[in-house]
């Protein structure tokens, strides 16, 4: 197992931490693992950008635009 200390941690991370892991039932170290885990554990499956746009802007809603006008087609050119 690897190990890592983490220096300049501001007193208030580290007290809500605390507070965190005893309303857990866990050790300081340990809510930190679990923490950890949760964040970076498991890779998620990834998205394509459409749906990471998509994702993105949901929260905004959506936009009702008026419908385009249309034309009739040209008629095709004669290359005879």
């Amino acid at each position: 197992m690897a190990s890592i200390t983490i220096r300049n941690l501001d007193e208030d991370i580290k007290r809500r931490l605390r507070v965190r892991a005893a309303e857990h039932g866990r050790s300081m170290e340990e809510e930190a693992r679990e923490i950890l885990r949760q964040v970076v554990g498991q890779p998620g499956a990834p998205r394509n950008l459409g749906q990471s746009i998509h994702a993105r802007f949901a929260v905004l809603g959506g936009v009702d635009l008026p419908p385009a006008k249309r034309t009739p087609l040209r008629p095709a050119p004669d290359l005879e």
